[in-house]
C-alpha cells in the first residue's frame, strides 16, 4: 500500500528517511544506501540502520561498516551510527599500525566501548551497566575491509548479530554468502532473536573472500537480506540486475526502496565491485 512517508518524532531530525553515497579509488568503486522502511515511516519512528566507508589512503584499502540498531532500544537509531564511525575509525586505526590481518575483537571492543560512553553520558552515571547500554543503544555491526593486495582484492570482515554479507557473481546472478543464513534451506527454524553489541561474543563471526573482476561485495541489513532470501527469487533477480554494474547512488537507494508484502524494515545495503583497467581514473 503507497502512503506518503509521516517524519519521525521531533528530536530524531538528524536522522533522514533516507541516505545513500558513492564514489570510486583506483582499484574499488563503492555504493551504499540506507531507506527507512514502510512500517518507521507510518509509526514516526528513524530510521535505524546506518552505513559508513573511508579510503586508508595509505594502502587504497576500502573501510566500511553497516550496522541495524536493535528495535526493542530506545535510541537504537544512534546507536548504529556511532557503532559504525567507531568501527571505521578503529580499522583505520589499524591498517596505520600494522599491515597484517585486522583484528575483529579489538574493533568490536572499541564499538562497544563507544556505545558505553554515549550512555555514561546519557544516564549522567560513571559506569552504565551492559543492560543500561543496550537498554539505549543496542545494534547489530559487519564491518571489515577491502584492500588490494599483489594477489588480488582481500575481503576481510566479521559480524555480531544477524546482518549479513555476499559475494554476487556479476556473470551468473548467484549470490554467495559469507556468513550463515537465518533464512537458507537448510534452517529448520527462522528466528529474528539477535545478540547485539554492547555484547560481545566470545568467539566473532568473522569471514575472508577473494573479489573477483566478475563480483561484488555487498554488505547489508537483514531488511535486505530477508526479502534476498538464498537470492533464487525475484529480489535476488531485480538486484542482480541492478548490480551488475555500479548504479548511480540515487538509482541504488529507489532499488532499495521496493515494496514486497511482509517486508516493512529498514534496509541497507553497502556494494563494492573491482575496477577493470578500461573505465576512466
Amino acid at each position: 500500500m503507497e502512503f506518503e512517508a509521516r517524519p519521525p518524532s521531533q528530536y530524531a531530525f538528524d536522522f533522514p528517511d533516507s541516505e545513500c553515497d558513492g564514489w570510486s579509488t583506483d582499484a574499488l568503486t563503492l555504493r551504499f544506501a540506507s531507506v527507512r522502511g514502510a512500517k518507521h515511516r507510518y509509526y514516526r519512528q528513524p530510521r535505524q540502520d546506518a552505513a559508513r566507508a573511508a579510503v586508508h589512503e595509505a594502502t587504497d584499502s576500502i573501510v566500511f561498516a553497516v550496522a541495524d540498531g536493535v528495535s526493542s532500544a530506545s535510541e537504537s537509531h544512534q546507536g548504529a551510527v556511532e557503532a559504525c564511525r567507531a568501527a571505521v575509525e578503529r580499522i583505520l586505526h589499524l591498517l596505520d599500525r600494522t599491515p597484517g590481518p585486522l583484528d575483529p575483537a579489538d574493533v568490536a571492543a572499541h564499538a562497544a566501548e563507544r556505545l558505553r560512553q554515549l550512555a555514561q553520558w546519557r544516564l549522567g552515571v560513571t559506569e552504565p551497566g551492559p543492560a543500561d547500554v543496550a537498554r539505549l543503544y543496542a545494534t547489530t555491526l559487519v564491518a571489515g575491509a577491502v584492500r588490494p593486495t599483489a594477489g588480488g582484492l582481500d575481503v576481510e570482515l566479521f559480524r555480531i548479530g544477524d546482518s549479513g554479507a555476499w559475494i554476487l557473481d556479476r556473470a551468473t546472478g548467484g549470490y554467495r554468502p559469507l556468513f550463515d543464513s537465518k533464512t537458507g534451506s537448510d534452517t529448520l527454524l527462522v528466528t529474528n532473536e539477535v545478540s547485539p553489541l554492547p555484547r560481545i561474543p566470545d568467539r566473532l563471526e568473522t569471514a575472508t573472500a577473494r573479489l573477483e573482476a566478475a563480483g561484488a561485495l555487498l554488505v547489508g541489513t537483514d531488511g535486505f537480506g530477508d526479502p534476498l532470501g538464498e537470492g533464487d527469487g525475484r529480489v535476488g533477480a531485480l538486484f542482480a540486475h541492478c548490480l551488475g554494474a555500479p548504479p548511480p547512488p540515487l538509482w541504488l537507494g529507489h532499488v532499495l526502496d521496493f515494496t514486497r508484502e511482509t517486508f516493512d524494515d529498514d534496509r541497507t545495503l553497502l556494494a563494492l565491485w573491482p575496477r577493470s583497467e578500461a573505465e576512466p581514473r
